[in-house]
């Protein structure tokens, strides 16, 4: 082992062989950018049942220095395949970044995540999401703040925050190896919202966290997610993982309901005071955040909607 600081980015990946290797490539530009300052491995959990992210990784065998891991997990359940990746990372590396398979993190990213716990002695750094479309994209995809769902404002560069997400963040393997029982849960590797739980609970069981601004990874949106179909289904499964994921961590589901009313509320609202201010409607927006707050209402009925 390398006598420097040790960092495994551990990806899950689920038929995506194109932004598989789009990823591994940008990965290899982080790992040099980092240079001498840390050594930087790869594991990649294939969550499909037939292996086939198996053949991309092959390629990537000796081009890091931790060398690379590949685990197939195959039981279409994102819960387990990340559990079996921070496993097998944490016996890798002091650290272990996360990413997702259709994310295209900057060049700095892994750098800027590495320094920000140097500066500050975060148990685990996370940094911003930012959606990308294809550019012959519907325009009202990108008029319309569609692409600034689950966006919340930056804080400061250094910040300390209470959550973080897998597909932009860095964690130490030495408090996971501490902490045994702060694990993704199956009962939501369907559903989704599973790292908003895990890192929620993290940080209620004493993890620090703290925020890089520079540390950017870019979402991949492909063609077949820029229709309105999919925009309106992604924002009523959004709210209704919201509710779930809050409810998992304390919150009572009448407050709930009740958010989602409000929301409700705030969605018709918003293109009557657009029209107001003689600027557009924005009808299509106006039903996604309907149906997101929607989302949130049904909870409490018992509705769980499968991320897609």
């Amino acid at each position: 082992m390398p006598d420097k600081p040790t960092i495994a980015v551990a990806v899950c990946t689920f038929n995506r062989n194109e932004p598989l290797a789009t990823l591994l490539d940008a990965l290899l530009t982080n790992a040099r950018t980092l240079g001498d300052a840390a050594a930087v491995g790869l594991v990649v959990v294939d969550d499909s049942s037939d292996g086939k992210a198996r053949t991309v990784v092959d390629k990537y065998r000796a081009r890091f220095e931790l060398g690379v891991e590949y685990r197939l997990s195959g039981r279409q359940n994102i819960s387990l395949a990340r559990n079996l990746a921070i496993e097998t990372a944490s016996d890798m590396a002091d650290w272990i970044a996360m990413t997702d398979d259709d994310c295209e993190p900057v060049s700095e990213w892994l750098k800027a995540l590495f320094e920000t716990q140097r500066q500050t002695g975060a148990d685990a750094v996370t940094g911003p999401s930012m959606r990308r479309v294809p550019q012959d994209s519907p325009k009202w995809l990108t008029d319309e703040p569609f692409l600034e769902l689950g966006l919340e404002a930056r804080p400061d560069d250094g910040a300390e925050v209470d959550c973080a997400a897998t597909f932009n963040s860095m964690i130490s393997s030495r408090w996971l190896k501490e902490h045994p029982e702060i694990r993704f849960l199956p009962t939501l590797g369907t559903i989704g919202g599973e790292d908003v739980v895990f890192y929620r609970s993290a940080h209620a069981a004493g993890l620090k966290i703290r925020y890089s601004r520079r540390a950017i990874v870019y979402s991949n949106e492909p063609p077949s997610r820029a229709t309105l179909a999919y925009q309106l289904r992604l924002f009523l499964w959004h709210g209704n993982s919201s509710y779930v994921t809050s409810i998992s961590t304390g919150v009572r589901p009448a407050r709930m309901f009740l958010h989602g009313a409000n929301s409700t509320r705030k969605a018709l609202l918003r293109p009557v005071l657009r029209i107001a201010r003689g600027q557009r409607p924005q009808l299509r927006y106006c039903l996604a955040s309907t149906l997101h707050a929607f989302g949130k209402m049904v909870g409490p009925l018992g509705v769980r909607l499968d991320h897609r």
